[in-house]
């Protein structure tokens, strides 16, 4: 068996591998793309059984493809943790694959949970139409700019017809005039993309049995609930609610030592997109639900709105993961609770 650990650079890899049967250890450079396919390829050419382990990054979607293709085994890494186990204060790509290699060996390579590839395409729709609705807010935003320059103010009545009628009569300088009329036409072509996106969306998570129990909760929609699903992965990879507030990032940070603990700001090292998500929906349950609201405006007033917003998206989070794992409807979540079948309850 040749194992292999690949310190991967966009540009390139350099690797260094050892074959279990002879002892043999190796290093190279591999320019990508096409000497690192070529090198690849002739391994597979000899039948040899071939692991290869890298750090988790991006830019690699070629690669993995090519891995799997030639039914080469690939090991995702914790770019964190393998960072950990660095004994020595130089750094070099040659370093770097040897220590990749050595974790490889002594069976102490922190392997991660990576997403089948339909889970990724499904993020990249999340993706895109998250991106377009950025775009198109971005657009929106500089018209009711152009909007006020000229006294009129009316928000969102601007987009209809008769809001729109008259930001189209104002009298513009030439380059203003065809700034308005540029905006208009992208707000015009990203509108019905925006519709076709979410449609999509919405079909694909009538599709997701889990999908469709998150929907039930308050202020959840498919969009949400379907991001949590492809995103979290598999509810068994957790065991409690505080990790999954750990993973989506929206537990504090904390430098503690001895008597003293300090705790600051959220970490938000977990997927963005997610978390964004999960604070807009938390505000709409608190607009529909009597008690989020009461919670809501009991932490505005203590700790600031900012704070209470984030506290009710995890609070969100943890009720989809247990609604998730269990099995459960918004329904049998309120009579039984997240911690139904523990000790005391």
């Amino acid at each position: 068996m040749i194992i292999i650990g690949a310190d991967y650079h966009p540009g390139f890899q350099q690797i260094a591998f050892v074959d279990t049967d002879t002892g043999e250890f190796r290093e190279r450079r591999l320019e990508h793309r096409e000497e690192a396919e070529k090198f690849y390829r002739d391994l597979g050419a000899q039948g040899a059984t071939v692991r290869v382990g890298m750090e988790a990054s991006g830019h690699a979607r070629w690669f993995e493809r090519l891995l799997g293709e030639l039914q080469f085994e690939l090991w995702i890494g914790d770019a964190a943790e393998i960072r950990t186990k660095r004994v020595r204060k130089q750094k070099t790509d040659r370093q770097d694959a040897q220590l990749i290699l050595r974790l490889l060996l002594e069976n102490r390579f922190p392997q991660v949970w990576v997403p089948n590839w339909e889970n990724r395409d499904l993020r990249q729709l999340l993706w895109h139409r998250h991106r377009m609705v950025q775009a198109r807010t971005r657009i929106m935003n500089q018209l009711q700019a152009v909007a006020l320059n000229e006294g009129l103010r009316c928000k969102k009545k601007l987009w209809r017809d008769a809001g729109r009628e008259q930001l189209e009569s104002f009298r513009l300088a030439p380059w203003a005039s065809r700034r308005r009329h540029d905006l208009l036409e992208l707000l015009d072509r990203l509108t019905p993309t925006i519709a076709e996106l979410t449609q999509a969306i919405e079909q694909e998570a009538e599709k997701c049995p889990a999908a469709q129990r998150l929907q039930t909760h308050p202020g959840v929609g498919a969009l949400t609930a379907l991001a949590f699903v492809l995103i979290i992965g598999r509810a068994d990879r957790f065991e409690c609610g505080k990790q999954i507030a750990s993973y989506l990032g929206l537990v504090p940070s904390e430098e503690s030592s001895g008597q003293r603990r300090r705790l600051g700001r959220i970490t938000k090292q977990g997927n963005s997109l997610l978390r964004f998500l999960l604070v807009e929906a938390a505000q709409v349950t608190v607009r529909s639900d009597p008690e989020w609201r009461r919670k809501y405006f009991h932490l505005a007033l203590r700790r600031g709105r900012k704070i209470a917003k984030v506290a009710m998206a995890r609070r969100l989070a943890v009720r989809l993961y247990w609604m998730w794992r269990r099995g459960w409807n918004y329904e049998q979540l309120k009579n039984f609770g997240s911690h139904a079948g523990k000790p005391g309850n």
